[in-house]
């Protein structure tokens, strides 16, 4: 079992010294910074509109039995410039999943160093390989589409925790959104603007199943509210602080009202 995870200023400027040291201080990423010689550049394929990276190798951690203890870790995670999100590993147990390294070694290194300050105790190395998104090629887009739904519905009934910031640098419910995609293996963006900013967009009316549909509730035209499409005109999405994630029709007033557009990544 996970041990007990504070905040306290100690422990914070400890995790914050070996995350410089590690390369890894920045959010922008979780790669370390390229060596000062210069790399052998790389010939990329660009990617159609929409269309999200796949993770690297990752790191699972925790074994908690309430929400709010795997939450306090994916935010110190966070706060040290890792990608951090919890999630329903299985009924009445939650862990913890963050990085995105280039290899298993990386990824390993890392893991050590969080257990050496007692951060994390036992891990889990997750390999590019054993995502849904692997088997997409195998299995086709209505495979992985229908298990962007299963992840999404593990989440119903659990308490919304997401949102590290407020809901004006838009950190809100997009965290559901950023945690479905991720523990699929694909890299979707953690703000609920710049998910609406990457995908391509889709017409209400052929909207698909893992899809994400946005709306805008602040009071403006700017995106502050995200769910993820589930077909039959339903979404699963995380209302607000103080609330569960669950599930809503887009033909609620409420939601027509303040939709503003559908994207897909795949």
């Amino acid at each position: 079992m996970m041990k007990t995870v504070t905040l306290g200023r100690t422990l914070f400027l400890i995790l914050t010294s070996l995350f410089l040291i590690a390369g890894c201080a920045t959010r922008s990423g979780d790669h370390p910074r390229p060596p000062l010689k210069k790399a052998k550049e790389k010939t990329t394929v660009p990617r159609a509109k929409g269309e999200l990276a796949r993770l690297g190798y990752s790191i699972q951690a925790g074994a908690f039995s309430k929400a709010e203890n795997a939450e306090r870790l994916a935010e110190m995670l966070q706060s040290g410039g890792l990608n951090a999100t919890y999630f329903v590993a299985e009924k009445g147990l939650f862990k913890v999943q963050f990085g995105n390294f280039p290899s298993r070694e990386e990824a390993r290194e890392r893991a050590e160093l969080l257990q050496a300050v007692g951060v994390i105790d036992a891990y889990y190395i997750v390999s590019p390989g054993e995502y849904t998104v692997a088997r997409r090629e195998q299995y086709g887009d209505a495979y992985l589409r229908e298990e962007l739904i299963k992840t999404a519905g593990r989440f119903i009934g659990v308490p919304y925790l997401w949102g590290g910031a407020s809901p004006e640098a838009g950190f809100d419910c997009s965290g559901l959104t950023a945690a479905v995609y991720q523990l699929n293996g694909l890299d979707l963006p953690r703000t609920s603007r710049e998910q609406f900013e990457v995908g391509a967009p889709v017409e209400q009316n052929n909207l698909a199943k893992g899809d994400v549909v946005f709306f805008s509730t602040s009071g403006n035209s700017k995106i502050s509210h995200v769910g993820i499409y589930t077909g039959g005109g339903q979404f699963i999405h995380a209302p607000r602080k103080g609330k569960t994630v669950r599930t809503d029709s887009l033909s609620h007033v409420y939601y027509r009202k303040h939709y503003r557009g559908g994207r897909s990544y795949l």
